[in-house]
């Protein structure tokens, strides 16, 4: 290599960025003991900004489109540096990239539970999950936020924060709401709607977007589940507490009749089958405590009436020794 080939690979003539990654946010050109000579090309692609720093400061910032480094397209670069032989002169900059397409299911949900006031159960234990979409909409604040210097800048670095911060405006919401949980499921479209507008400026803040938000599901443990099951099962069969045991005896003998478990299976089944019918038995008692009326019928007109009754209720006929 002879020296003009030297001096000229220490040059670039051409700045540009081909995203080959599914979550690169920031790439910063390799510029490193090479300088950018002044009418070199600058490359920027449709979902990408360039950013120029010159000495630690935002100098330009560059739109989708193909440049010429000049005077004229470099005017805050022109008032940092005096450039002695008319502006021509090779210069020392840092270049970064920023990828402003929409990044789309990223995924957030609440690692431990959140315990929020639920109007019909009391305190409540939940959990949540769901999507979000968002790109770079701020190239200088998110480098001044969220970036800085970092040669490439992946999704990944950034995915925990914006995590908390959605778990943390979620449990505000979702407890100031009053939604009983029963009815979530019915109003998660909703839910998703009003969070996004308190989601936006936290996002507008680190120089991001949201795009899209979706709250996909709201549950509470397998254990407060089973608590919420039984409840809902004892408003099914009503607040009669007859009722209610009469719902757990039938409860208990298919679980009986599910057990393979012999003889003592087959002892639980039976006691649990003498219980209702026993039970069956007593509801069909009358409730009101009378014992079942007998009645005769009367020989002169057919009348039924009750026994002890004297006289026909119909046609007045003797009924004392008529009875049948």
């Amino acid at each position: 290599m002879g020296l003009l080939d030297k001096i000229k690979g220490e040059f670039i003539d051409v700045i540009e960025w081909v995203d080959d990654t599914p979550d690169t946010l920031v790439y910063r050109y390799p510029v490193y003991n090479r300088l950018i000579q002044m009418g070199s090309s600058l490359i920027v692609r449709e979902s990408q900004l360039a950013v120029f720093v010159y000495k630690g400061k935002i100098a330009d910032v560059y739109q989708p489109g193909s440049y010429q480094l000049t005077t004229e397209n470099m005017p805050v670069m022109t008032t940092l540096q005096y450039w002695k032989t008319g502006f021509n002169s090779p210069f020392k900059s840092d270049v970064y990239f920023f990828n402003t397409r929409q990044f789309v299911d990223l995924k957030w949900g609440t690692p431990n539970i959140v315990n929020v006031r639920d109007p019909e159960f009391g305190a409540l234990a939940i959990r949540a999950f769901g999507l979000y979409a968002m790109r770079v909409k701020d190239p200088q604040k998110m480098m001044l936020q969220i970036s800085g210097t970092a040669d490439v800048f992946p999704v990944s670095r950034i995915e925990g924060q914006l995590r908390q911060l959605i778990i943390t405006k979620f449990s505000d919401f979702f407890a100031e709401a009053k939604v009983p949980f029963v009815d979530c499921a019915a109003n998660l479209n909703e839910f998703s709607e009003k969070m996004k507008p308190l989601l936006d400026p936290e996002f507008q803040d680190l120089g991001l977007e949201l795009s899209k938000f979706v709250i996909e599901n709201v549950s509470v443990p397998p254990e407060v589940q089973s608590v919420i099951d039984k409840k809902a099962g004892m408003k099914f069969v009503g607040k009669d507490v007859d009722d209610y045991t009469k719902f757990q005896v039938g409860d208990s003998i298919k679980d009986a009749a599910q057990n393979t478990g012999g003889a003592a299976g087959a002892g639980v089944g039976a006691g649990m089958g003498f219980a209702m019918g026993e039970k069956l038995m007593n509801n069909m008692k009358p409730k009101d405590g009378n014992s079942q009326k007998i009645m005769v019928r009367c020989p002169s007109c057919d009348r039924l009436n009750e026994e002890g009754a004297k006289f026909c209720s119909e046609c007045g006929a003797a009924l004392t020794k008529n009875k049948k």
